[in-house]
């Protein structure tokens, strides 16, 4: 019998892949996003010195939000991780979709992201 591998391993090989030629400087971080079933967390990385510059998720108290698993909330996270990383000085970033495909929550995420400011 064939065994399918899982959708998450497939995404880890993927985003092993991406990473291995993607990297954050202090002066051009990394902008990581992870997608749950419930909801998307998203990092500014510098990955010189292993440190998280910047971060928002649906968790986050400053958003009020009754769906956290939708656009529409990518959108919100995508525009409160760029307010806080302007705030920051940070403006150039490296996306980073974490294997994930350039749709849905992931793009509403980036575009929002790049409207509230950020370079990518």
């Amino acid at each position: 019998m064939i065994t399918k591998t899982s959708k998450n391993a497939t995404r880890l090989k993927r985003h092993a892949r991406v990473r291995a030629k993607l990297s954050g400087t202090a002066e051009r971080p990394r902008l990581n996003v992870f997608r749950s079933n419930k909801n998307i967390y998203a990092q500014v990385i510098d990955d010189v010195n292993g440190v998280t510059l910047v971060s928002a998720s649906t968790l986050d108290k400053d958003l009020k939000i009754e769906n956290s698993s939708d656009a529409a909330a990518a959108t919100k996270v995508g525009e409160l991780v760029a307010k806080r990383a302007v705030e920051k000085g940070i403006s150039n970033v490296v996306f980073d979709r974490g294997g994930y495909l350039y749709h849905g929550r992931v793009k509403a995420l980036a575009e929002a992201a790049r409207e509230a400011g950020l370079k990518f």
